[in-house]
């Protein structure tokens, strides 16, 4: 009986014998699909707006179909394969959901302030996850901020306009351009004193409430980045209120919501909500109290 080491020498051997005559491998590449395809060849499924995505084949009233898309921005006429959704409309929802992600988590940019002379100030809120988790300390500026804001201004203005990145800064980079000088030109024009334009790290709605506290203005308007969905991540709402307080209720609060380039322009936007101001100064009230 061969014993298991004698065994294992015989295997080696033979299998040492089998290598030295074994023809070298010859090496082969696989082309990949890919390898000459850059970037600029791939198509850029947010390149389009959805309501004018259309892929029903063979529909009844395909004109009708089309126009009802153009009304929403709900996902209608996607189509499907067998019991899926096409490729395209699967990739276009990934890309949608990851821009509402983006406009959710990333932090807004320094250098978009930096550029424009803007005055940045913070919430109590020490980082984005602060942010997410403590909506308590969003409501409020910290101590530093507070005093800055004391100093920012020679004397109380009329109104205080100020901007925030809420839970879409994606939005306020988007908007504020155009916004804001719809909003200040159409101040001017009523003969209203707005104070300059300042902006709140990590702020909520609420901030306002402080701000309206420390400046002593008569109308605090807070630009925030509403909360995004697959729609557009670029959605602002802006909310009005007549000689806050701190603590006051959501009632006196008014808002105008879904400012972006799918629901209210920007430039319309900021012309109403100049008159909306006007119409709180002239009423000495805001929200429910404000009679349109």
């Amino acid at each position: 009986m061969v014993s298991d080491d004698k065994l294992k020498e015989i295997i080696a051997q033979v299998v040492g014998e089998m290598m030295k005559e074994a023809p070298a491998a010859k090496a082969t590449t696989k082309a990949c699909c890919c390898e000459n395809v850059s970037d600029d060849d791939l198509e850029d499924l947010t390149a389009y707006e959805l309501n004018e995505w259309y892929q029903v084949p063979n529909a009844k009233d395909e004109a009708e179909y089309r126009r009802l898309k153009k009304v929403t921005p709900a996902r209608l006429g996607v189509w499907h394969c067998g019991p899926r959704e096409m490729t395209n409309t699967m990739l276009r929802f990934r890309a949608d959901h990851a821009a509402a992600q983006d406009a959710v988590f990333n932090e807004f940019p320094a250098e978009f302030l930096e550029e424009r002379g803007i005055l940045e100030l913070q919430s109590r809120c020490d980082s984005k996850d602060t942010y997410l988790t403590r909506p308590d300390l969003g409501r409020r500026l910290s101590e530093e901020s507070a005093q800055t804001l004391k100093g920012f201004y020679k004397k109380a203005p009329t109104v205080v306009v100020y901007a925030t990145d809420g839970l879409s800064g994606t939005a306020i980079e988007a908007n504020y351009d155009i916004v804001i000088p719809a909003i200040m030109n159409g101040l001017k024009a009523h003969g209203i004193e707005a104070g300059e334009p300042f902006f709140v790290r990590y702020g909520r709605v609420a901030t306002q409430d402080e701000v309206s506290e420390v400046t002593g203005c008569d109308v605090c308007v807070c630009l925030v980045g509403e909360r995004p969905g697959l729609a557009t991540a670029k959605s602002m709402s802006a909310y009005l209120t007549y000689k806050g307080t701190i603590g006051m209720s959501e009632a006196r609060r008014t808002v105008v919501s879904n400012i972006h380039n799918a629901g209210t322009p920007a430039a319309e936007a900021g012309a109403h909500i100049a008159d909306i101001v006007k119409l709180m100064l002239e009423n000495k009230a805001s929200g429910t109290d404000l009679k349109f």
